[in-house]
């Protein structure tokens, strides 16, 4: 595990807007597109719930890949919500932050990797893990670019 990369939020105040398309896209047989857009979303909206108590991290390793979350991934975590039973939370163990499902089976809690070359951490005291935040996105390009770009500066 290695210290969380934290990344900063521009000014939620500042929208970023995108046109909308008011027809969906298949995922299976095509059909004709529309060249209009009913309106123009804020991506600010979907990500930052809670602005003030929402911060950005990038993911290393490969412990969360049957989630979807690989390695280079951002993730959008928001502080202000309550961790619960199956959430993928961030937390910090023995000083080190991780990424990982939380999970109460038979009243006992465990922190568990989504691939099974990773061991589950079972929480026997509260003061061994300090929750700091639920993940709320995953953010991943399919096609590297400006993000891969802007990580790999910070290395």
């Amino acid at each position: 595990m290695r210290n969380l990369d934290l990344l900063p939020v521009p000014d939620s105040s500042l929208a970023f807007l995108l046109p909308l398309f008011s027809c969906l896209v298949p995922a299976g047989f095509p059909s004709p597109a529309s060249d209009y857009t009913d309106e123009v979303f804020d991506l600010n909206r979907l990500l930052l719930r809670h602005p003030d108590a929402t911060y950005l991290v990038r993911v290393s390793g490969e412990s969360m890949k049957n989630a979807e979350i690989h390695e280079g991934d951002l993730l959008a975590v928001d502080k202000q919500l309550e961790a619960d039973h199956n959430h993928i939370v961030v937390a910090v163990v023995d000083g080190e932050c991780t990424v990982k499902r939380l999970v109460c089976e038979d009243g006992a809690w465990w922190l568990k990797p989504e691939n099974p070359d990773y061991q589950p951490w079972e929480i026997r005291d509260a003061g061994d893990v300090r929750i700091w935040g639920v993940v709320t996105h995953v953010l991943h390009e399919l096609v590297p670019g400006k993000l891969t770009a802007l990580l790999r500066t910070r290395d």
